[in-house]
């Protein structure tokens, strides 16, 4: 690839990462939504959203391929339940004052997808990779003794993402980002439909309640839950996997300062212990990554959805 385009890819990556990284200021700013309020909205208008730019571009051909083949129907389908639930415990977390417990969900997320790999594909892990998953696994059982408990947020954003990438490197990359973000949110389009029913019926709903800033906040949704895609998209097609893979940690980190320096959350010294160990199985992994990437090598277009 040529420099100049590389280094368009490396901002691009940069962007998208930084955007999910400051996410936890977007959802704190919507409430008093509430997490099931936020997650249907951002279903809906983000099915709208990439409806109509894929009506204008004409390019709806590509949805005969879920009905022709049923194990791609049901990858779609299990990939959004699993993005859904990992979008609903992360707003959950944020606007629970836990976007800190959440960033360490991200900071596991690599360690999780690298055991994933071992016990569901049979994956072989080098030395090296051994050491990452052991600090990890040793870091999770300190921060449960430290605080008393385990911490679920963390894990439930850890397994649901590290299943979610599961399920698309199973399916495989058979769709672009925007047929795919379309693809799941159609199926998840009903529940949230109902979702939205439920809560007015209770009258739990916020969206014409707290003023007209308010409402473009929650449409928003959809063009903030699709342009950092979009720019994850265009830099996988220009930058190697080692990039990505180092750019990756932008978000956790943004996360971990919003939390900590925006939205005052406390952090113990026994949870910035905890960090200290999962950072260091992160250095672990990132040094053995670079160590083996192969020649040209370039990362699977399909992006990650936080």
């Amino acid at each position: 690839m040529p420099r100049d385009d590389e280094r368009a890819g490396a901002a691009y990556g940069f962007i998208a990462y930084a955007v999910w990284g400051v996410f936890p200021l977007y959802f704190a700013a919507l409430k008093p939504a509430g997490a099931w309020e936020i997650l249907s909205h951002r279903i809906l208008w983000t099915l709208l959203l990439c409806a109509l730019v894929l009506l204008v571009r004409r390019d709806l051909r590509w949805a005969r391929q879920l009905w022709q083949r049923p194990r791609l129907g049901l990858g779609v389908t299990a990939a959004a339940l699993l993005i859904a639930a990992n979008w609903v415990i992360y707003v959950a977390a944020v606007i629970g004052g836990r976007t800190t417990e959440a960033a360490l969900g991200y900071f596991l997320n690599p360690i999780v997808t690298v055991a994933l790999g071992v016990l569901v594909l049979r994956e072989r892990l080098r030395p090296m990779q051994w050491v990452a998953v052991g600090i990890g696994a040793l870091a999770g059982v300190y921060l449960s003794v430290a605080a008393g408990s385990v911490p679920v947020v963390a894990l439930s954003l850890a397994f649901t993402f590290g299943l979610y990438g599961l399920v698309k490197k199973k399916v495989g990359a058979s769709l672009q980002a925007m047929h795919s973000l379309a693809a799941e949110t159609a199926v998840l389009a009903p529940i949230a439909i109902v979702m939205l029913a439920v809560l007015t019926a209770r009258g739990d709903t916020t969206f014409t309640t707290q003023g007209a800033w308010h409402t473009v906040l929650l449409v928003a949704a959809g063009v903030a839950t699709a342009t950092p895609l979009l720019l994850f998209a265009a830099a996988a097609r220009r930058v190697p996997l080692v990039t990505i893979g180092l750019l990756q940690f932008v978000t956790p980190v943004l996360q971990l300062l919003c939390g900590v320096l925006l939205l005052d959350e406390h952090m113990s010294r026994s949870r910035w212990v905890g960090f200290g160990i999962v950072w260091l199985a992160l250095v672990v992994l990132s040094i053995d990554s670079v160590r083996h990437l192969p020649r040209r090598s370039r990362p699977d277009p399909d992006p990650v959805l936080p």
